[in-house]
């Protein structure tokens, strides 16, 4: 795991942390907003990260 990776997952987790203390503590509706975030980053981590298989694989494509 490179720190691209952990930089989403970080991001990630304290999206859900905010999430959580802005629905009990200030407004579920904002809770709400910023919880619909998490998915979002993990799909933009999970394209990231295809991406980048997806160019070794045509990497190795080349040289094999």
């Amino acid at each position: 795991m490179d720190n691209t990776d952990k930089s989403y997952l970080i991001c990630a987790g304290l999206s859900l942390v905010g999430s959580v203390a802005l629905w009990f503590f200030v407004n579920r509706e904002y809770g709400m907003f910023v919880g619909l975030w998490v998915p979002s980053i993990l799909v933009l981590w999970c394209g990231h990260r295809i991406k980048l298989l997806h160019h070794q694989i045509g990497k190795n494509q080349d040289h094999g």
